[in-house]
């Protein structure tokens, strides 16, 4: 009898030791991300701190200067005058042509590298903007209706196929979608369109829905597969058909869930790099066309990082436009989670 009592207390204590253990690797594992992702917070928006309090400073451009930026005339062995070489050996100019920080950082050009740099993230954050909702306007109805289906319609055997199958693009990387878009869809889009630029914000959200249709549909299969099995018995049983009990109950109660797929989607869209760097054109433009190059930030942050000078004025720009893409990315997610949290999970867990 006492050895029976020993060998439970033995295997109780066991127990509490691996449970023990793993609550506390759980709460390490946990309070490493949450740190990371502060750290990265505090890292991101140090480095675009300068900008609030730069100063625009003279710089002095001489003939070497201008020598290595443009073609003169002594290039081109034309001889300069004296009056020409005396009035071109010395420029003195300012980098803001006396505006402002920030009106420079609003404007509407995009070109750091010129002898006056402009830094107008405008355009990047309307390519941003532009490419997002192409890729949501595709990808949410294809996620949304494909949930629909394997979820309510589909045969198991064909649940056991569509959800893996569709599932699997999320780990797709992203330069090979780039790299298909940019190789196979960017020419064969223009031929059936016709339009002038191969490469454009409409191939680059079309490529960019490839990788967010995976987002969606799972989110929003898990959630209409949450709904209570009672919600769908009790319309049945009341006559409506099944099409009927999909449309006017099960979609509805899974409202916050589908709702906060599309949120994931566009925060997965929004700071997506390689795709829109390989597929869009790159080019700065306002344009109302989808059919026009754009440029994102996040292309634009991954095109020009590695080529700035530590610490400068373009340097701390494209920190800016991490800080903005930070913000929004995580504002998505954590307005996804929470709606998630308080308005479905609640719900049918019988809270108010």
């Amino acid at each position: 009898m006492e050895s029976k009592n020993s060998n439970s207390d033995l295997l109780k204590k066991k127990i509490y030791l691996s449970d023990l253990i793993a609550k506390i690797l759980i709460k390490t594992i946990a309070f490493i991300s949450f740190l990371s992702i502060i750290l990265i917070f505090v890292f991101v928006f140090r480095e675009a701190l300068p900008i609030f309090y730069y100063k625009a400073s003279e710089k002095v451009y001489t003939d070497e200067d201008l020598k290595q930026e443009t073609y003169g005339e002594e290039f081109l062995g034309i001889p300069q005058t004296e009056e020409q070489h005396s009035s071109s050996s010395v420029i003195h100019a300012t980098h803001e042509d006396d505006k402002s920080i920030w009106e420079n950082i609003f404007s509407s050009t995009w070109e750091p590298i010129s002898s006056e740099p402009k830094y107008g993230i405008i355009p990047l954050v309307i390519g941003s903007f532009k490419v997002t909702l192409i890729a949501i306007l595709i990808a949410a109805p294809i996620g949304i209706l494909s949930a629909i289906f394997t979820s309510t319609f589909a045969p198991k055997w064909a649940k056991e196929i569509l959800k893996p199958a569709i599932e699997i693009l999320a780990g797709f990387p992203s330069v090979v979608i780039g790299f298909f878009a940019l190789v196979v869809l960017a020419s064969f889009l223009q031929d059936v369109f016709g339009y002038q630029y191969r490469l454009n914000a409409f191939v680059g959200g079309l490529a960019m829905s490839i990788a967010v249709i995976p987002i969606i549909y799972t989110v929003t299969e898990d959630s209409l597969s949450a709904i209570p099995k009672s919600y769908i018995e009790a319309s049945l049983a009341l006559g409506a058909e099944k099409w009927q009990t999909t449309l006017f109950v099960v979609v509805p109660a899974a409202t916050p869930g589908i709702f906060a797929a599309v949120l994931l989607g566009i925060g997965r869209a929004f700071g997506e790099t390689m795709i829109v760097l390989m597929a869009t054109g790159n080019a700065a433009l306002i344009s109302s066309s989808i059919f026009d190059p754009v440029r994102t930030m996040s292309a634009t942050i991954g095109a020009e990082m590695a080529e700035v000078v530590f610490g400068e004025l373009h340097y701390n720009v494209l920190f800016l436009l991490g800080s903005i893409l930070f913000i929004f990315t995580f504002t998505l997610n954590a307005i996804a989670e929470f709606y998630v949290r308080n308005k479905l999970l609640k719900k049918f867990g019988g809270h108010k």
